[in-house]
């Protein structure tokens, strides 16, 4: 491992008030990984264009920056190693940064992704969590750089990560820090204690997927509700007890890759060529099933994650070569498509009044949600190569991350 320390005056520097530090978005897709930024006000009008403030080589890599305390924390690979960095968020100077060595190669048909990491950082309590595009899990003092401790289950499976590699992003959930190991053919979900690393319960046999899980509450229990290889499952936080589960698997090239939506007790999840469903777990008489309201067939989500915005799911379905969306939740009645042909990909924000949406062409687009029909605002070219990663707004502008190098834009 290799680490630099910060200069002297840069450590002085980032001792003074910033409006930065007002900026928390400490793994994927926010706080409550639903997309909702809670501190952005939209301008009154949208500016025609948007101002560079810093760009820095930070490697290959879909991971996407987090930020928390006034750093931006980014996992990235550089020359066969996988690379965090932590970086002043207004001057976009390097604080610390660690390296180690990832063996690995992405699957035939996905190069253009590169070799990783795929998976989001997580920050808690001045901690920061990486998962290796091998699935390898470590924990580092997020303000020095120094490694506490790490996980490598790797031995313990025939095949140790996914097809395209790991790119579930770890959990945070108080006093646990919680990661699906594991590939195709069998894995597990386990809870670690984020300052030591003890493992504190696993559960289940079902292989890993591209899913990453959330924490929801329904009918008084709070649990993690995750899409493995094989199901959708609801696992009690705290004990790791499986409650319930829903039989949908991988197939073939069809992937379980988008983050699952809670909306009123309901799990909405879409899968390439499957369209998207809603579940609705119940307990009655002391026991767990699962029903589906609805399944609608003529949107369905590949890569991208949908989000919710007020009382409507918004996503990109990847038909007819890549269309927006916007659907009535309760019923899975599709209330506008966009144009086809928008690309493969896209990460979703929510604002008020607006959505912003991150297309893999390296345009940022904004939404006008509530409209009668898609509805664009304005449009920003944000990079210089394909941005697969997810983007993150700050109070005045917004960070990206493409190819190789991370931008910090603004708005003016």
């Amino acid at each position: 491992m290799r680490r630099s320390a910060c200069q002297l005056l840069l450590t002085f520097c980032l001792g003074l008030p910033s409006a930065a530090s007002e900026v928390f978005w400490p793994g994927w897709l926010g706080p409550h990984r639903d997309g909702r930024v809670d501190y952005f006000d939209p301008p009154a009008e949208w500016p025609k264009s948007v101002e560079k403030d810093w760009s820095l080589v930070v490697g290959e890599g879909s991971s996407m920056p987090i930020v928390a305390e006034g750093r931006v924390y980014q996992h990235g690979r550089i020359n066969g190693e996988e690379v965090v960095f932590a970086i002043d968020l207004d001057s976009g100077k390097v604080i610390w940064r660690d390296s180690y060595p990832v063996r690995y190669r992405i699957s035939h048909f996905g190069e253009r992704h590169g070799d990783g990491p795929l998976s989001n950082p997580a920050w808690a309590d001045d901690r920061l969590f990486t998962l290796s595009v091998t699935n390898i899990l470590s924990a580092w003092n997020a303000n020095s750089g120094e490694l506490l401790w790490r996980k490598d289950y790797t031995k313990r499976f025939r095949e140790p990560y996914p097809k395209w590699g790991a790119s579930t992003s770890p959990l945070i959930d108080g006093d646990q820090v919680i990661v699906h190991f594991g590939g195709a053919g069998g894995g597990f979900l386990a809870a670690f204690d984020p300052a030591t690393g003890e493992e504190l319960w696993t559960e289940g046999e079902d292989g890993a997927c591209h899913s990453s899980p959330i924490l929801v509450e329904i009918d008084g229990m709070r649990q993690i509700v995750e899409w493995n290889h094989e199901a959708v499952v609801g696992i009690e936080s705290q004990t790791g007890k499986r409650l319930w589960d829903y039989h949908l698997p991988h197939h073939g090239s069809n992937q379980n890759s988008p983050t699952p939506v809670h909306y009123q007790s309901r799990i909405l999840i879409g899968g390439e060529n499957r369209g998207i469903r809603s579940l609705q777990p119940k307990l009655e008489n002391g026991k767990w099933a699962v029903i589906e309201n609805w399944h609608q067939r003529n949107v369905s989500l590949n890569m991208a994650s949908a989000i919710i915005h007020g009382d409507s799911l918004y996503g990109k379905s990847h038909l007819k070569q890549g269309q927006f969306f916007r659907l009535n939740p309760m019923s899975g009645e599709i209330l506008w498509l966009g144009p086809p042909r928008m690309g493969e990909y896209a990460t979703f924000l929510a604002v008020p009044g607006y959505l912003i949406a991150l297309k893999d062409n390296s345009h940022l687009e904004i939404l006008k949600p509530d409209s009668a029909d898609f509805d664009r605002i304005a449009s920003y070219v944000v990079a210089e190569s394909p941005t697969w990663a997810a983007p993150v707004l700050l109070e005045d502008g917004f960070l990206i991350k493409d190819r190789t190098k991370l931008f910090r834009w603004s708005f003016k």
